[in-house]
């Protein structure tokens, strides 16, 4: 199961993978995009994938994605959470968490709680922006005073990096990997002039070449990885200290498990 699937590093992941012959689960936001992704995978492998929508910004949404999986599946081999976003001014969502923080980490930290029984293996999709983050497990928004699109999407990597970590201590029977794709030729990201003028600076890759890793994650065999660890180009690399610092993933678990009402 990809999220993020319609575009970008998810859906070139779901097409390779499904053109390898697995089944493949698609979850998006927008429809019409969601279903033209759907297409993209039935005309690559001849299959047509499962589509569900869910928007990461509701978490009631990401509840009834839970239920509904749930119900259509026994078990889950490999959960993808790829969805993410830049959010370029400060936004809340109803839920009351900056959007950032919430569409990339508590929403993925929700979905995988839920799904936990199912899953056999989780693929996190984090970033090298990690490093402009400034996480802090008793303030998950933080980053909506003096507001900066980058510093509020490295802080929710941040999270991703350290719920990878801390999903591989607690959850033994699930494999925990996360990973950076390099900076990837996508829509992501393009509504904004900083990012985008950013982007034009930096080597970009193709949505194929970023899903590389990813796909790697989810075919290696277990013995041949680092449980919770981080990787880049298919190896395994050093996050930023604090993003390595146990005490701090422990913090933001119990942290995002009150945030979102669950058990820790």
């Amino acid at each position: 199961m990809v999220t993020g699937a319609s575009s970008g590093i998810g859906l070139a992941a779901a097409v390779d993978l499904a053109r390898r012959g697995d089944r493949v689960v698609l979850v998006g936001r927008d429809p019409a995009r969601l279903q033209a992704a759907g297409d993209r995978v039935r005309e690559a492998s001849g299959e047509r994938p499962e589509l569900f929508r869910a928007d990461f910004a509701v978490l009631d949404d990401v509840r009834g994605l839970a239920e509904r999986l749930r119900a259509a599946y026994d078990r889950i081999d490999v959960l993808a959470n790829n969805a993410g976003a830049i959010v370029l001014q400060p936004v809340t969502t109803v839920d009351g968490f900056e959007l950032s923080m919430q569409a990339n980490h508590l929403a993925p930290f929700l979905l995988s709680v839920l799904l936990r029984d199912r899953v056999g293996r989780m693929v996190v999709t984090a970033s090298a922006a990690h490093r402009s983050g400034v996480l802090d497990p008793d303030d998950l928004n933080r980053t909506l005073r003096g507001y900066g699109p980058i510093r509020a999407y490295g802080t929710s990597k941040q999270a991703n990096i350290l719920f990878t970590a801390e999903a591989a201590r607690r959850w033994p029977e699930v494999a925990a990997y996360c990973f950076h794709p390099g900076v990837v030729r996508s829509r992501f990201g393009t509504d904004s002039r900083l990012v985008a003028l950013g982007m034009r600076l930096l080597p970009l890759r193709s949505p194929e070449k970023g899903a590389e890793t990813l796909v790697w994650l989810t075919n290696q065999d277990r013995a041949r990885l680092v449980d919770g660890g981080y990787y880049a180009d298919r190896r395994p690399r050093r996050p930023l200290p604090r993003a390595a610092d146990p005490r701090l993933a422990a913090r933001l678990w119990a942290a995002s498990a009150r945030a979102v009402g669950v058990e820790a």
